[in-house]
């Protein structure tokens, strides 16, 4: 990978962690919100329900651009956490914060779809 490669992710990454670290700053969605009508109660419920998902996934997808932008900074992006192998720059490109090389990674969706290992499970087991 280019020095001009790896700048161009880095600034992908700096701005997506930047509008990342503001989304998950809003946390009006998850403010517990009383009613008298029962409906109300069950519409507010799902809404929250539906605010804390959000939330989960942005916090999770922040977490990794900050381990994305961290091996960037120790000179491992790129490499597949895994096989350490190449990443290829296509994927790099579709999914920049990704830890894991495409055919590591569909072992780890297939793992988890079965229910055997979680990601970090299965990256643990590899070291």
């Amino acid at each position: 990978m280019t020095k001009t490669d790896l700048a161009k992710f880095k600034a992908v990454l700096e701005a997506k962690y930047a509008e990342l670290a503001k989304v998950v700053r809003k946390r009006e969605g998850i403010t517990i919100e009383k009613s008298p009508d029962a409906l109300d109660e069950v519409q507010n419920a799902a809404e929250r329900e539906l605010a804390i998902r959000n939330l989960d996934r942005e916090s999770h997808l922040l977490r990794n651009v900050r381990a994305a932008l961290q091996r960037i900074n120790d000179g491992s992006y790129g490499v597949c956490l895994h096989c350490e192998e190449e990443i290829s720059l296509k994927r790099l490109n579709a999914v920049p914060w990704t830890p894991l090389c495409i055919q590591c990674q569909e072992i780890a969706d297939r793992n988890q779809e079965e229910g055997t290992e979680t990601l970090e499970e299965l990256l643990v087991n590899a070291a």
